[in-house]
């Protein structure tokens, strides 16, 4: 009988080479820019205990403008949800004058400083501005309000959905909902079983972009917020006033809560997306 040897195969080399440089440079500067940081975070707020720590987590004031941060968030998201779909449809789907321009103009909210347009909006929504002067007979109040952290998030997550689902609706084909509508479906049909389930991805990453977004805006808020305790005032702000008082450890504190509740948030809709994925499969 013979006997064989089997000797052990030899790894073949990758196509793309390089992987462990590569990782570890990728490692290293998230460890810097995030990790660190992070870290940093976690730690600052217990030199005091854990007492301290949930009393200044659990302080109405704190409680109150965490509600209003990411309760004003997710509003504004939604309301961008529709609004951005909508407005990625007239630029894909329809030719029109102006249309660059006003494609150009949805990218706006990213170049233009947050501060700036903070002021923009508190001139635009005061009492005597042009819109507000419009809206304080029907008894509606903008500026200096909690309405007013709503529309300033509203302006800024807008280009966020806008150009998520943008790509996804040039790339549908037409001719799939010439096709529904030859087989009989009218128009809502249409957008419930071809175009929405083509775009629910898109518009899932493009909801937890703005979210993310909205709920750290801090330049464009505070000038139309008003800054009321217990009313107008945001969680970024309150960190900023935290730290002018030289209360590092509570400033820390309710960044991490603001951190913890973040990613939880974003945790739900990363799992939302994935069983959309899977669904579409």
């Amino acid at each position: 009988m013979a006997l064989t040897l089997s000797l052990p195969r030899l790894r073949e080399p990758s196509v793309l080479p390089g992987f462990w440089p590569a990782l570890g440079f990728t490692v290293a500067y998230l460890s810097l820019i995030v990790l660190i940081p992070l870290a940093a975070l976690i730690a600052r707020p217990w030199e005091h205990g854990l007492a301290d720590f949930w009393r200044t987590v659990t302080d109405s004031r704190v409680l109150a403008a965490l509600r209003l941060s990411f309760g004003a968030a997710f509003i504004a998201s939604l309301v961008n949800l529709v609004m951005g779909l909508i407005t990625a449809w007239a630029l894909v789907r329809y030719d029109f004058p102006g249309r660059r321009l006003l494609d150009a103009m949805v990218d706006v909210p990213f170049a233009l400083p947050t501060a700036v347009a903070g002021i923009a909006l508190a001139t635009l929504y005061a009492p005597n501005g042009w819109i507000g002067a419009l809206l304080a007979p029907l008894g509606v109040k903008v500026a200096y309000t909690p309405l007013g952290v709503l529309v300033a998030l509203i302006a800024v997550g807008l280009p966020f959905i806008v150009r998520s689902v943008q790509p996804v609706l040039q790339d549908l084909d037409a001719e799939i909902e010439e096709a529904a509508l030859t087989l009989g479906a009218g128009r809502w049909r249409r957008i419930r079983t071809v175009v929405l389930p083509a775009v629910a991805p898109a518009l899932v990453t493009g909801f937890s972009l703005a979210f993310a977004r909205a709920v750290g805006e801090y330049g464009s808020v505070i000038f139309i917020a008003g800054n009321m305790p217990l009313r107008s005032e945001i969680a970024p702000l309150l960190i900023v006033i935290k730290l002018s008082q030289f209360d590092y450890a509570g400033a820390a504190a309710v960044g991490l809560a603001m951190l913890v509740l973040s990613f939880a948030a974003l945790l739900v809709i990363n799992i939302g997306q994935a069983l959309l994925l899977r669904r579409g499969r």
